[in-house]
């Protein structure tokens, strides 16, 4: 299973709770002077200007990303984090404001990421206490840390590490701008298996990507037992100025038309649905509050990628945050965007569902 039994079960019950009882302070829409964004919105886009889709009426979320700290041991040329937050990069959450926030807005499933989650201290206790509250746990790290820490650790059927590699030895050195990276982390995932834990691998494909590399790199993990891999395009940050190693939705599409391959002999974590937006063969929504994000500022809205405000507090981020003004025809910044964390939710919550795709999603979960 792509799951566990009881994780698949834990989210198939919270979607229903929330769809069928959505909670009315995570619906209320801003007035017009709420909040900062009215002066900061970006510029519409043109085109696909239209009703909001009635999700956006029963809002919810499903994956937290957290955000310990934002230091980190690499200075990855894609990253927009150490670049976004680099006045504020040597603060810490405490591990008190790591579990108020999994409490605050009860997801089930945390992807721990940063920077680098494995710099910050009491990682241990954060990732005990998300467990005890039953989430299931997504620790994304480059992975050079990973044979000194592992004694923090304890081998769980709802905890993964997310390994960061974006090919093979000499592509990902270059990417994470640091000789010998790519021998560490697969030392890190050797140590991760031989302790009995969960290990999954996280690749981002840039504009200079060949997928037929990552099909290599897919080949050379097997033999370590690795349990699945995410695959994602390379999102812009406005933090980042190197837009050239980027993709347009238009070249997502063209990297990803052949990908049935890669999704047919390896265990990727990508839904079917998502799988064919991202080949051009359907649309859908960006449902961006289905993956909130905290971190030492507060809640990032509105998005993981786009910062135009922090929020103290999660019902501010779900209610004072114009979601009907982002995504593609509506905000400029959202043109290009196909990111996991921001489309996944789409297709987990049937949005745009085709026949069949419930028999689908099943089949794939039970794989």
């Amino acid at each position: 299973m792509r799951l566990p039994l009881s994780t698949s079960l834990r989210m198939g019950a919270w979607v229903a709770r929330n769809r069928m009882f959505p909670r009315p302070e995570w619906q209320r829409d801003p007035t017009p002077d709420d909040g900062p964004f009215p002066i900061l919105r970006s510029t519409p886009a043109r085109g696909r200007e239209g009703p909001p889709h009635p999700m956006l009426r029963k809002r919810f979320p499903l994956v937290l990303m957290l955000e310990p700290l934002h230091a980190c041991n690499l200075t990855c040329t894609g990253c927009g984090r150490i670049r976004e937050y680099e006045t504020s990069i040597t603060e810490r959450l405490s591990v008190e404001d790591c579990l108020r926030a999994m409490d605050e807005c009860g997801a089930p499933v945390v992807s721990i990421c940063g920077g680098e989650p494995l710099m910050y201290r009491p990682i241990g206790e954060v990732v005990a206490g998300a467990l005890r509250r039953k989430r299931h746990i997504y620790l994304c790290t480059n992975g050079m840390f990973l044979p000194a820490r592992l004694h923090e650790f304890r081998p769980h059927r709802q905890f993964f590490f997310n390994v960061h590699l974006d090919g093979l030895r000499e592509t990902h050195d270059l990417a994470v701008e640091r000789e010998g990276v790519f021998d560490a982390a697969i030392d890190g995932i050797r140590a991760a298996k031989a302790a009995g834990f969960m290990v999954c691998t996280n690749t981002t494909v840039y504009r200079e990507t060949d997928m037929k590399e990552v099909e290599a790199l897919f080949e050379h993990l097997q033999q370590f037992g690795v349990d699945g891999h995410m695959l994602s395009p390379a999102y812009g940050y406005s933090a980042v100025d190197s837009r050239e190693i980027f993709l347009t939705r238009e070249e997502i599409q063209g990297k990803f038309r052949d990908s049935d391959r890669l999704f047919r002999r390896f265990r990727l974590n990508s839904t079917p649905a998502y799988t064919e937006f991202l080949k051009g063969e359907r649309d859908m929504p960006c449902t961006a509050w289905g993956n909130p994000t905290f971190n030492t500022k507060g809640w990032k809205g509105p998005c993981y990628l786009i910062t135009d405000a922090h929020w103290d507090r999660f019902e501010d981020l779900m209610s004072e945050t114009p979601w009907e003004a982002y995504g593609r025809g509506r905000d400029e910044r959202c043109e290009h965007c196909m990111v996991h964390c921001g489309y996944e939710p789409s297709a987990a919550l049937g949005v745009n569902a085709r026949l069949g795709d419930s028999l689908r999603m099943i089949a794939w979960a039970l794989s």
